[in-house]
């Protein structure tokens, strides 16, 4: 707690000394300077003269014997490969990653300590800085300096990175898009002799089936389908109610809550409660799912062989030691089949997937290393740095099959501490890229052991099958920043109580729920998603 009321402190000054501070810089700072002779003409020709970029990188507090997180093998073939080349000293600084947005923010404020290429997975801190002036635009130098970086990324990427149509920030490209896909008990089917539900109402008959016969002998601990108040458990049914949305209502009535979209508004998300109602008070899914907050009662119930159906992050349930491997030493003869069971009006398994950017990389406006900022992210997405930096030595780290770098057993120590912050320094991207997204998800499958290998491709096919595209607004929306939090947990709040009433009190209590759900914030949000919509159409 104390140290949490530290973080709060810190994070509260940062924001004070942020808005005075930034401004400041801006006025004093301009494109101009970051094209500073120094180092490069604006013409971005070097003029001989060494400088120093700094970069920040992730503190995980896991650096191997003989590294540290500034010094390391990956640190030194950046300065190798690029600072040595171009004269330039690479300096990275260290950030803790639990403390990542507290101790950016003191950075963003001193001006003259902050690196010159910081970066943040936190979308309103973007936004913040980004309204402040503190930020570079990069727009002139991806023009100029970085034809490889923008190829990358592509328009859809980039357009994650832009505030108020200006290129502040340069997204990492993310390499899963799909989330999630939903699991049954295979051999409870064949005991029942029932065939793979195909659509919602036959994953309802299925259950029902699961719960008078218990096919798994849980001597009547049956929990048909396993239920949880996080995300994963409970988005592909609430989406997979959601009617055909026309564009206006997709931007006025979706409600983007922290990184997610939330269905609150959309027609048809009552049904889906209603639905959940349904299941519920007929004993169908878990029966105190509301306190299970961290997963690890669906972990225990799943493992334990008392689960015959839930939803899920694509692959977790098929990771060494996991919870299909436990279940299976638990229970001899259990399969767990990948399955698309949730179906909307039209046939298809809707479901939400990830923004396509990771985090936003960006340049403060003091920097006076901009160019050379904008260089290195260039080189990363050049030749064959990037595949180096996330893959290793081929023979040593990896071996090649069927075009994807697989892993290899039995690595020496050398090998294996070489990559051991791969993912904090290779940036631009969000998991490993390999050129187009059927290698990249063959890679992930093949990181998996090898027995689930299929299961794995098949759970990922599912995860990214009738993808719900997420909604981007032309700018900001402050409302979603002030109440996203609050907001959150009412809608939490709104979804337990909904599902736990009485069917005779449903109608009551929903409309009681959602009238504080809007009056919290709900409201405010949609007025201003609903005048920015507005504002897109007559331009």
């Amino acid at each position: 707690m104390i140290g949490n009321k530290k973080r709060s402190g810190l994070a509260i000054t940062a924001v004070l000394l942020i808005t005075s501070l930034l401004f400041t810089a801006c006025s004093s700072s301009s494109n101009s300077k970051s094209n500073d002779p120094g180092s490069a003409s604006p013409g971005g020709e070097s003029t001989g003269k060494r400088v120093t970029l700094k970069v920040e990188v992730f503190d995980r507090g896991n650096s191997p014997a003989g590294s540290t997180i500034t010094e390391n093998y990956l640190t030194k073939y950046v300065q190798e490969n690029f600072g040595d080349p171009n004269n330039i000293d690479v300096e990275f600084v260290p950030i803790p990653r639990s403390e990542e947005v507290e101790k950016l923010n003191v950075l963003m404020a001193s001006g003259s300590d902050v690196p010159d290429i910081v970066f943040t997975y936190d979308t309103n801190t973007f936004n913040r800085y980004a309204s402040q002036g503190g930020l570079t635009d990069l727009t002139p130098l991806l023009e100029q300096h970085a034809p490889n970086l923008t190829a990358f990324l592509g328009e859809d990427i980039l357009q994650y990175g832009r505030y108020e149509g200006t290129q502040f920030a340069v997204p990492a490209k993310r390499t899963q898009l799909g989330k999630y896909a939903s699991f049954i008990r295979q051999d409870w089917l064949d005991a029942l002799g029932l065939p793979v539900p195909q659509s919602t109402e036959e994953l309802y008959n299925t259950l029902k089936a699961f719960k008078e016969k218990d096919p798994g002998k849980t001597g009547g601990q049956v929990i048909p389908m396993a239920m949880t108040v996080a995300n994963a458990q409970y988005e592909p049914l609430l989406w997979s109610f959601i009617e055909p949305l026309t564009e206006e209502q997709s931007y006025t009535l979706t409600q983007t809550l922290g990184s997610n979209d939330y269905p609150t508004l959309l027609p048809g998300f009552k049904n889906a409660l209603q639905f959940m109602n349904k299941l519920y008070n007929e004993g169908l899914i878990s029966k105190d799912f509301a306190l299970d907050t961290d997963k690890k009662k669906l972990g225990e119930d799943v493992s334990s062989g008392k689960v015959g159906f839930f939803s899920e992050d694509d692959v977790n349930p098929f990771y060494e030691n996991g919870s299909y491997a436990t279940l299976q030493q638990n229970v001899p003869g259990s399969i767990l089949k990948s399955v698309d069971v949730f179906t909307n009006s039209e046939g298809k398994h809707a479901k939400p997937m990830y923004n396509p950017n990771g985090m936003y990389i960006m340049v403060p406006k003091t920097s006076e290393r901009a160019v050379e900022a904008i260089k290195y992210l260039e080189w990363m997405a050049s030749d064959d740095h990037l595949f180096h930096m996330q893959n290793g030595i081929e023979g040593e780290n990896y071996t090649m099959v069927d075009g994807v770098p697989v892993v290899m057993e039995n690595q020496t120590e050398e090998a294996i501490n070489r990559l051991y912050n791969s993912g904090d320094m290779a940036i631009i991207s969000n998991g490993k890229q390999l050129g187009n997204d059927e290698l990249n998800m063959k890679a992930r499958a093949m990181q998996f052991p090898t027995q689930y290998q299929k299961d794995v491709a098949e759970a990922q096919t599912i995860a990214n099958t009738d993808l719900i595209q997420p909604i981007v607004m032309s700018k900001p929306i402050e409302a979603q920043t002030k109440y996203g939090t609050t907001l959150q947990e009412k809608f939490h709040e709104m979804l337990v109580k909904v599902t736990m009433t009485k069917p005779d009190q449903f109608e009551s209590v929903y409309e009681s729920m959602l009238k504080d759900y809007m009056a919290s914030g709900g409201q405010a949000i949609l007025d201003e998603r609903t005048a920015v919509y507005k504002e897109m159409q007559s331009k």
